[in-house]
C-alpha cells in the first residue's frame, strides 16, 4: 500500500539512524577531545613561555637589555605576543595587540579572543622586578604580564579535521543504509518464501505447509503457528465439503419425493381420497425439512457462542424417567427394557437438557436390538455429574466414534434404517448443547455395548 514503509524499509530507516547517531556522535567526541587536546597544548605552551619571560625579567634589570632579550624571543616564536607592565606603565608590548581586561590568570583555562580576524588564545601572570633597579622604590611594583598565541593553525586544523570527520561520517552512513538494507532484505527472506508458499494454497490446495526446518529460530515459531492453522483450515473444509454434500443429499430426498408425488398427482384426474393421501404425505416430507432448517439454525447459533435462556435447577433423573414415558410406545414395539440408576441436580436450560438426553436415549432405542435393555446411569463426582446412556447393538469401529458427531454422519452408509425420521443432526445438536452447558459429551463402543456420556461441569448433588 502506497504510504506505508516495508519492514525491510523501517529496519533499513532504524539502522541507518542507529548507525548515524553513533558516527555523528563519535565525530562530535572526536572533535571535542582534539579541540581540548589544543587547549590543554596551548596552556602548556603559555605557562613555559610565562616562565621564560620571568626568567628573563629576573636575569635582565637594564631595561634595554630586558627589551633586547624579548625580542629575540618574539622573533623566535612565532605568532607570540606579549603585553608586560609594571603599573599602568608598559615596560614591554608587541606593537598594535590588545589584550582583553580579563585575562585568565596562570593555571586556569586560557582566554579566547578573536582580533582582526585572528584568533588568539592567552593568559596573564603577575612578575616580580628584578631585585637590582636603578631606583630603589621606584620601580618595586610588581609586573603584570600578558601572553597570548596565535591559534590560526589550530582552526584550521580543527576545520579540516571536522570537514573530513563530516565526509567520514556522512559516507560511514550511508554505506551503513546500504548494508543494513541487504542485512534486513537478507533477514527477512524467509518471510518472502513463507509468503510464496502461502500465495499457492487455494480451496484445491490446501496441503501447502510453511518450512520450519528452512527458517530461522525466530520464524519457526510462524511457521509453525501458520502449519497449524493450515492443518485446521484442511480439515474444517474438508468437513465442509462433506457436509456439503450431506446436506444436498439430504435435502434431495425429501425435495424429490415432493416434486414426484406432485408430478404424479397432475398426470391424471384423482378424487379428492387420493389428493388427501398425497398432501398428507407431502406435509410429512414438509415437517422433515422443517426440522432440518430448525435443527441447522440451532447449530449455526452454537458456532457463535449459544447463551442459556432459562437457566434452572434441573434433576436429571426425573428429566429422564419423563423421557421414558414419551419413547414407552417405542420400547415396547421392540421390548427394550428402560432402566435408570443415580440421580444428580444440574444447572442449566430445562428443554436444551431434555433435547439432549431424548436425543441419545431415541438413538439407542433405534438402534438396539429387540428384547434388550436401556440402562441409564446418573453419577455425581466432585464438581461435575455425568448421564450415560448404555444399549447393545453392534459394536462402532475406534476410528468411527470421533465422526459420531459431525453433521449427518451415519455410521451405515447405506442408510439401512429407513424407517427413521431423523435428520441426522442430533449428535451434532447434542454435543452444541452440552458446549452451551460448559460440559461435553463422549461416546465408547466395545463388546456389542455403546455408552454415550453427558458431562456437566459445577453441579451439585440433589
Amino acid at each position: 500500500m502506497l504510504g506505508r514503509p516495508s519492514l525491510t524499509a523501517r529496519l533499513t530507516a532504524f539502522y541507518a539512524l542507529v548507525s548515524a547517531s553513533v558516527l555523528v556522535g563519535l565525530a562530535i567526541l572526536v572533535a571535542f577531545a582534539t579541540s581540548r587536546h589544543f587547549v590543554e597544548l596551548d596552556r602548556g605552551y603559555l605557562q613555559d613561555k610565562i616562565g621564560l619571560v620571568q626568567k628573563i625579567v629576573k636575569e635582565s634589570p637594564a631595561p634595554d637589555l630586558l627589551s633586547g632579550r624579548l625580542d629575540e624571543l618574539l622573533g623566535s616564536h612565532h605568532g607570540l605576543f606579549i603585553d608586560l607592565r609594571q603599573g599602568d606603565r608598559l615596560v614591554y608590548g608587541t606593537e598594535g595587540m590588545v589584550f582583553p581586561s580579563d585575562l585568565a590568570p596562570q593555571g586556569a583555562t586560557p582566554t579566547d579572543w578573536t582580533l582582526d580576524n585572528q584568533t588568539l588564545r592567552g593568559l596573564s601572570a603577575r612578575i616580580d622586578p628584578p631585585p637590582t633597579s636603578a631606583e630603589p622604590g621606584a620601580d618595586d611594583a610588581p609586573m603584570q604580564l600578558r601572553i597570548a598565541l596565535d591559534t590560526d593553525h589550530h582552526l584550521h586544523f580543527m576545520r579540516s579535521l571536522s570537514q573530513t570527520l563530516a565526509l567520514y561520517s556522512l559516507a560511514a552512513i550511508l554505506v551503513s543504509g546500504l548494508l543494513g538494507w541487504w542485512a534486513a532484505r537478507r533477514g527477512l527472506s524467509p518471510l518472502r518464501i513463507m509468503k510464496e508458499r502461502a500465495m499457492t494454497v487455494t480451496a484445491q490446495k490446501l496441503d501447502q505447509r510453511m518450512p520450519v526446518e528452512a527458517v530461522p529460530v525466530e520464524f519457526a515459531d510462524l511457521a509453525e503457528s501458520l502449519n497449524t492453522m493450515l492443518a485446521r483450515l484442511q480439515a474444517d473444509f474438508a468437513r465442509l465439503q462433506e457436509f456439503s454434500s450431506d446436506l444436498a443429499h439430504e435435502l434431495r430426498t425429501p425435495i424429490n419425493n415432493l416434486l414426484t408425488q406432485t408430478q404424479v398427482s397432475l398426470a391424471q384426474k384423482r378424487d379428492a381420497e387420493a389428493y388427501r393421501d398425497i398432501l398428507a404425505s407431502n406435509a410429512e416430507e414438509f415437517q422433515r425439512l422443517a426440522r432440518m432448517v430448525s435443527d441447522m439454525l440451532f447449530l449455526a447459533k452454537t458456532e457463535h457462542g449459544l447463551e442459556l435462556p432459562n437457566p434452572e435447577a434441573i434433576s436429571l433423573d426425573q428429566e429422564a424417567l419423563d423421557l421414558f414415558d414419551f419413547y414407552d410406545a417405542v420400547a415396547d414395539e421392540k421390548r427394550i427394557r428402560l432402566k435408570i440408576k443415580g440421580e444428580a441436580q444440574i444447572m442449566g436450560d430445562r428443554l436444551m437438557v431434555r433435547r439432549a438426553i431424548g436425543n441419545l436415549l431415541s438413538n439407542a432405542l433405534r438402534h438396539s436390538p429387540a428384547e434388550a435393555e436401556v440402562m441409564v446411569a446418573i453419577e455425581v463426582l466432585p464438581g461435575e455429574a455425568t448421564l450415560c446412556i448404555t444399549n447393545s447393538g453392534m459394536t462402532i469401529a475406534p476410528e468411527v466414534l470421533p465422526r459420531l458427531f459431525d453433521r449427518f454422519y451415519r455410521v451405515d452408509k447405506s442408510r439401512s434404517h429407513p424407517e427413521s425420521d431423523g435428520t441426522g443432526l442430533g449428535l451434532s445438536i447434542t454435543q452444541a448443547i452440552m458446549t452451551a452447558h460448559g460440559g461435553s459429551v463422549s461416546v465408547t463402543s466395545a463388546q456389542g455395548r455403546t455408552t454415550f456420556c453427558l458431562t456437566f461441569r459445577s453441579t451439585h448433588a440433589v
